[in-house]
């Protein structure tokens, strides 16, 4: 059931993409934000309580919705699997976006690639050149193909199934929402959010760049990833791009004053301490590298796929 909810919502999601602003997340911006409202007195514990609370909500509701529906029918398990599935996962959310770069490159529209990757970022593209912007395309497409799909998958496979899958991405949610904007930087009262989804996300991260390795070039893949991934302050966006970067033989990361500029805030990187002369081993980032991030995409999600099918496979016929 588990696979023919993934492939089913993965096929409803390139007939028809779910838009990052969709009513259903801007429910969990608003729920969220009502949270930080009421909980936020300036102190951790008051965020790691509005972190459950906020789960509780979200998650006793979909397992008591998703007993009640195996109770009736397997089709009706079916039904809501694939839809959380659809709403949950996110390989087309940002898509348009590095699309759309990728064709301004090919035409040589400066000012429309760096528009498109200005309010992808939220950052300052105007002095950027072709191998910065490039870089950061492919930097963001891996790091939210991760969030958007890999660590879903990952959650939806565990045993709350539905319910894990929206865990984990509310928990991305909060650990960005919590400490992103200027008015929460710093505070402790999001330090819980963060740290709970570095837990959640261990695993998967690891996963994905495995993943990456496999279908890629595995011994540079975990080169960079031994190597090179301590580079970012972020551990876990650190293996991915690592990975990612050696399986492609891009040289993915720029040094920490360029990083903190142009990455979103759920993605910065390199640490202040790492030499720029000792960068990890490729090629600079070009046009072409957008291509190859797509193709690499794809054959990892092909991979879980397939795996997933195996394991599909092996408990049915168990």
């Amino acid at each position: 059931m588990t696979f023919i909810s993934i492939l089913c919502a993965l096929l409803i999601e390139q007939l028809k993409p779910l838009r990052a602003d969709n009513p259903a997340y801007a429910a969990i911006r608003s729920l969220a934000a009502r949270m930080e409202g009421w909980f936020n007195a300036g102190q951790e514990s008051q965020g790691r309580l509005a972190w459950i609370v906020m789960m509780m909500v979200l998650i006793v509701p979909t397992l008591l919705l998703y007993w009640l529906c195996t109770k009736i029918s397997p089709f009706a398990a079916l039904a809501l699997n694939i839809l959380i599935c659809y709403l949950t996962l996110g390989f087309r959310h940002y898509s348009h976006y590095f699309t759309s770069i990728q064709l301004a490159l090919n035409s040589g529209d400066m000012v429309a690639a760096r528009r498109l990757l200005a309010e992808w970022t939220r950052q300052d593209t105007a002095e950027m050149e072709v191998s910065e912007i490039s870089r950061i395309a492919v930097e963001n497409a891996l790091i939210t193909t991760h969030r958007n799909v890999f660590g879903v998958f990952f959650w939806f496979l565990m045993p709350l199934g539905p319910a894990g899958a929206i865990m984990y991405r509310v928990a991305e949610h909060l650990a960005r929402a919590w400490n992103e904007p200027d008015h929460m930087k710093n505070e402790a009262f999001g330090r819980f959010a963060v740290k709970a989804f570095y837990v959640l996300d261990w695993i998967p991260a690891r996963l994905t760049a495995i993943a990456f390795a496999i279908v890629g070039n595995f011994e540079d893949a975990i080169y960079a990833w031994r190597n090179f991934a301590n580079r970012w302050n972020d551990e876990a966006i650190g293996i991915i791009l690592s990975a990612g970067g050696g399986a492609m033989g891009l040289r993915l990361g720029a040094s920490s004053e360029i990083a903190a500029d142009i990455l979103p805030a759920d993605a910065s990187v390199i640490d202040s301490t790492a030499a720029i002369i000792d960068s990890p081993p490729g090629e600079e980032a070009s046009v072409r590298a957008l291509q190859s991030t797509v193709g690499l995409v794809w054959r990892a999600l092909l991979l879980w796929m397939l795996l997933l099918l195996l394991l599909s496979l092996a408990v049915w016929l168990g």
